[in-house]
């Protein structure tokens, strides 16, 4: 349901691959849900500041709101 609001990063010329969308929005959810610190996910997740960086580039993007909106959608039907 949020896949499709989530903006495709292109990989800049000469730089690295680009960190999976899904990959940042469980981590984002995981310092959502656990109420840890930013710096304290797991391994297994994205770096903090990436995941902080996605966090704050779909807020700009209104990737939530738009999110949001989608969710109350499918509820209606």
């Amino acid at each position: 349901m949020i896949e499709p609001c989530l903006s495709k990063l292109k990989r800049e010329k000469g730089g690295p691959k680009p960190i999976d969308n899904r990959a940042c929005f469980k981590g984002i959810l995981w310092v959502l849900r656990s109420g840890a610190r930013w710096k304290d996910p797991p391994l297994y997740y994205p770096s903090p500041s990436t995941c902080w960086r996605r966090l704050q580039l779909w807020e700009e993007q209104g990737v939530w709101l738009q999110a949001w909106r989608r969710f109350l959608g499918l509820l209606d039907q």
